[in-house]
């Protein structure tokens, strides 16, 4: 399934709904906290934020069913065949690999559904098993890439860059949860994943057009300058997201008025729990 642009095109899609999605959903719940610590109206409620997680893990988690089942099943997939019918041959490991990748993603939306379901379970968990899914990722396409032209190899060297960066600011969310910069790094690099997939698939199936010189060295330079572009644009959608998100909230909130929070006894106070620190 991936070996093909609509292969690559399906997880570009997830990665860049996840990113803008992440960015629209930080910026949401930081404007709601200062809006809560100068005393204005919030705009959303922890109970409300609860059912936007539980929406946002269900949603993965379907969206990674979705990618292992097309990996299994569509465009002659192995149909959950590991060995061939003599049983002397791997079969079709590529996708394998693939739908290995949408397991950790699914693994990865269900922890984040048993932390805002369940008191017992540990805030920090959703985030690291994000970052093992990360990881993982990287995982296999690091050991994926054998035999390949020159072109192939750099096109997915240069994705690691994005999926092990996006590993390492997942795993620092655990022990600072809620900082704003890792919060957005982890959507820009969300985002730069998601393009990349689409560049990737039209540099090795190009759906109309010529096809890509996969030895020619000045292509590797041209798609190792592209890679930068698309870092650019990565970082200018997130700041569009969190900019226009943002000033949305302040212009709802300047037709609010503001609470009065100082005339509230402490027991009466709406207190921050540990979801707040997102």
């Amino acid at each position: 399934m991936m070996g093909s642009f609509k292969g690559h095109a399906l997880p570009g899609s997830f990665f860049l709904l996840a990113g803008v999605w992440w960015a629209g959903k930080s910026s949401l719940w930081r404007s709601s906290r200062r809006s809560k610590s100068a005393g204005s109206a919030r705009p959303a409620s922890r109970a409300s934020q609860r059912r936007l997680e539980v929406t946002e893990g269900g949603a993965a988690l379907a969206f990674s069913l979705v990618g292992m089942l097309a990996e299994q099943f569509a465009a002659g997939g192995p149909r959950l065949r590991l060995l061939d019918p003599e049983g002397q041959h791997w079969q079709q490991l590529m996708n394998w690999q693939h739908a290995t990748m949408y397991l950790f993603f699914g693994l990865a939306a269900a922890a984040a559904l048993l932390v805002h379901t369940l008191e017992a379970a540990p805030l920090a968990l959703d985030r690291l098993m994000l970052a093992v899914a990360f990881f993982n990722e990287g995982f296999l396409f690091f050991y994926h890439l054998h035999g390949r032209s020159a072109l192939d190899v750099h096109v997915h060297h240069l994705l690691l860059f994005a999926v092990f960066g996006a590993a390492l600011v997942a795993f620092l969310e655990v022990f600072h949860r809620g900082n704003a910069v890792l919060e957005l790094l982890r959507c820009t690099l969300t985002v730069l994943q998601g393009s990349w997939f689409w560049q990737i698939g039209f540099v090795l199936y190009p759906p109309r057009g010529p096809g890509w010189d996969l030895d020619d060295h000045d292509n590797m330079m041209f798609v190792t300058m592209c890679f930068s572009w698309h870092l650019a644009v990565a970082m200018l959608v997130v700041s569009a997201v969190y900019c226009t998100v943002s000033w949305v909230v302040r212009s709802r909130l300047r037709k609010t008025p503001p609470m009065e929070m100082g005339l509230l006894k402490p027991r009466d106070r709406d207190p921050e729990s540990e979801d707040e620190i997102l």
